[in-house]
This record gives C-alpha cells, sequence and structure tokens, in this order.
C-alpha cells in the first residue's frame, strides 16, 4: 500500500473514531439520574479501617458479619447479611432482631467465626474487628473484601460511621445520626437539672458481678450528659467486684444489667447480692432508685439501634426521679 493511500485511512479512521466518540459523549450528557447512580454504585471505593485499607467495588450484596455491633448497625442501614456470627445470647439471634434476621446463615460464635461456612457463602464483604478476629485477617481477606473495626462497645459511632462506609449507605447512615443526634437533645431538654443525676451501672453474670465503667452503656450515658459516681469513673471497660466493694455501687440511680444464658445462674447470682445486708445499705437501694433493665439493648448488641433503645430506658426511669 502507498504512502499516500495508508495516510487517507489513518485520517479516515482517526475521523470515525471522533464521530463515535461525540456521538457517546452526547448519549452521557443527557443520561438518567438512575443510570449515574448505577455507574456511582459500581465504582471502586478505598476503605481505610483497623488493619489497613481495602478496595470495594459498588454496592457489597453478600455481606458476611462477625460482630454483633455489626449485625445492629448493618440491619438499621437497610442491609440484611447473608452471614453473621451468632447472637450472644438467643436461639440464634437476639429477639428484636430475630425476624430481621430470618434466613441468615449462622457462622459461628464472634470469637470464633467458622471460614468454611464463610467461604461457602461467597461473600462480596466481610465486617470484623481487630479485637476479635486479628489473627484471621489474611484468611478472610483471601474469601472477600475485609473491613475490621478496631475493637466494640465505647467506640459504637465509630463503627456505625466505617461500616456504612463500607457498605456504601452513608446517606442512610448521616440520616440516622441525625436522627440520634435530636433524640440526645430532646433528651438533655426533658431532662433538666436531672443530668446532674449519678448513674451506676451493675452488671450480673454466671460467677460474676461487675461495675461497668468504659464500655457501650458507659459511652451512652455520658453522651446523654449524665454524670457517673466518682468510684466507677476509671479507664478500663469494667471491673469484677467482690462483697466488701458493694458501697462502690452507690450512686442516684442504679441500672441492673443481667446476662442470663438459660441456665438460671446469673439471676440467682443478682438475687443473692440484692439480698445482702451491704447491698441493702445502699442509699440508691433505700430510695427505691434501682432499676433492672435489658442487657442486650444496654450491652451487647452495641449498635445504633441499642443505642435508640437504651436512651429510651434512660428517660423512662429517669423521668420517675
Amino acid at each position: 500500500m502507498s504512502f499516500a493511500k495508508k495516510s487517507w485511512l489513518a485520517v479516515g479512521l482517526a475521523l470515525l473514531l471522533v464521530f463515535t466518540a461525540g456521538c457517546g459523549s452526547g448519549a452521557s450528557t443527557g443520561g438518567s439520574a438512575s443510570g449515574d447512580q448505577e455507574a456511582n454504585n459500581e465504582k471502586t471505593r478505598v476503605i481505610q479501617h483497623a488493619m489497613g485499607e481495602t478496595k470495594i467495588k459498588g454496592t457489597p450484596e453478600r455481606v458476611v458479619v462477625l460482630t454483633n455491633d455489626g449485625v445492629d448497625n448493618a440491619l438499621a442501614l437497610g442491609i440484611k447479611p447473608v452471614g453473621a456470627v451468632k447472637s450472644w445470647i438467643g436461639d440464634p439471634w437476639y429477639d428484636f432482631i430475630k425476624d430481621d434476621m430470618k434466613g441468615v446463615e449462622v457462622v459461628g460464635e464472634e470469637v470464633q467465626p467458622n471460614l468454611e461456612k464463610i467461604a461457602a457463602l461467597k461473600p462480596d464483604l466481610i465486617l470484623g474487628s481487630k479485637v476479635r478476629h486479628e489473627k484471621i485477617y489474611d484468611k478472610l481477606s483471601a474469601i472477600a473484601p475485609t473491613v475490621y473495626s478496631e475493637t466494640v462497645g465505647h467506640v459504637w459511632k465509630d463503627n456505625f460511621k466505617l461500616y456504612a462506609k463500607a457498605l456504601n449507605k452513608e446517606e442512610k447512615a448521616d440520616q440516622l445520626l441525625k436522627e440520634w443526634d435530636q433524640k440526645i437533645a430532646d433528651f438533655q431538654e426533658k431532662m433538666g437539672d436531672k443530668l446532674d443525676t449519678k448513674v451506676s451501672i451493675i452488671r450480673f453474670l454466671p460467677g460474676l458481678v461487675r461495675i461497668h465503667h468504659n464500655g457501650f452503656p458507659d459511652a451512652i450515658v455520658k453522651e446523654a450528659g449524665l454524670k457517673r459516681p466518682k468510684s466507677q469513673i476509671k479507664e478500663e471497660h469494667s471491673s469484677e467486684v467482690t462483697e466488701e466493694r458493694i458501697p462502690e455501687m452507690d450512686g442516684d440511680v442504679m441500672f441492673v444489667l443481667t446476662m442470663e444464658e438459660g441456665d438460671g445462674k446469673a439471676t440467682k447470682l443478682k438475687e443473692e447480692w440484692m439480698n445482702k445486708p451491704l447491698f441493702k445499705k445502699l442509699d440508691v437501694v433505700k430510695e427505691g432508685k434501682v432499676y433492672e433493665v435489658n442487657d442486650v439493648y444496654w450491652n451487647l448488641s452495641g449498635g445504633i439501634q441499642g443505642a435508640n433503645k437504651m436512651l429510651d430506658d434512660l428517660e423512662k426511669h429517669l423521668a420517675k426521679k
């Protein structure tokens, strides 16, 4: 082929490409909002988390959740997992989520997920926590993109935001957090000078008794603007107490949590302690300000749904003061 013919062929091809690109550009400019949304949903996002960064393409559809707070938060965001670890108590889910969790595969327990069951579900996202699952991160990442929170409990709001980002549900999360902030503001307005109330949080488990210091319920009490007894203000999550430390349980009000596993041991221990002479001498007991509350909402669920239910309890009981 001569040089002239080659040149004309090249020019013709270039014009064809320009024309085609122009047509494509025009169609894109007039595209629908749904088309733009679809493109946005398919883009690759980089999520920074406790183990580094993870790339996630689009909006995950087959999510496996390995923490109780992750399940609470995912459901609040409108995401039903394909698999999740068993609730701390329940068969296999907490009562308040069991309807939403119908058909969800149990993939072990929070402290010991089942890798084979997780892999069999072919997830496109796994949510876990470094404090629980650091040693199996590489194995999980080989199954699907994996995002970890640093820990659980008092950082519930940070975890909620992280999970929402990974799930591509940040807009929904912003809405729920705005509603939460308004609920806190309404609570504080209703409480007025009752915000000076010193809140004691006691938890009975099979074989041991704890005073709470810096966990999930403590974070909610603090955000609500309430106070804690001086003896209960510590950096540690909670402390196991013996009978001689009963005086440290005192406060203006006391909320009692019982982790009942179905064998009656925690309930029996609670009854024994609440009948001890030293317990009965507490001012909060004498004034009738001891309230038993749901351990799932106050401690175990650890997510935004539990937080809302706990704040409802605080308002209900403190209104009596």
